[in-house]
């Protein structure tokens, strides 16, 4: 179990730098009025939709496992949990689970466009709002510790 939370940990900063690079590449794209193209565009947009499911896996598989997980939720219920204990148990997967759909939803409908615009609209819209959910929830002083 401290492996898969130690790589679900590093993991993170991968996704939220591919993230990153993907929304502010949809917003320049968006702004500069420039093509949607395979080889850059599509390539950035699908990876971080890759590493984000990936990262999506490997933490509902550790809120299974994880004492911090389901079994602090079912062992003390909601009224139970402290802070610290309610944004691991329910608060960060909860809105991950969000974030990740919103980001998929953006894959999805970008595909229906044609034109370069509303391309790199719709991923700038969901994935960007994908990135504020998933930095909101982030356990920052539990991170590693």
């Amino acid at each position: 179990m401290e492996i898969l939370q130690t790589v679900h940990s590093y993991l993170a900063y991968v996704a939220l730098l591919v993230l990153f690079l993907a929304v502010a590449n949809a917003l320049t794209g968006l702004l500069q009025n420039r093509m949607f193209t395979m080889e850059k565009d599509l390539r950035i947009s699908l990876f971080t939709l890759i590493i984000c499911h990936i990262q999506l896996l490997l933490g509902l598989l550790l809120w299974f496992i994880s004492p911090s997980g389901l079994s602090a939720l079912t062992e003390l219920g909601m009224g139970g949990l402290n802070s610290a204990a309610r944004l691991l148990a329910v608060e960060h997967p909860f809105i991950n689970i969000i974030a990740i759909a919103l980001i998929t939803v953006g894959w999805s409908r970008h595909k229906r466009f044609m034109e370069g615009k509303k391309k790199f609209k719709s991923i700038a819209i969901f994935y960007g709002l994908g990135l504020v959910l998933i930095l909101s929830r982030i356990p920052w002083g539990q991170w590693f510790n």
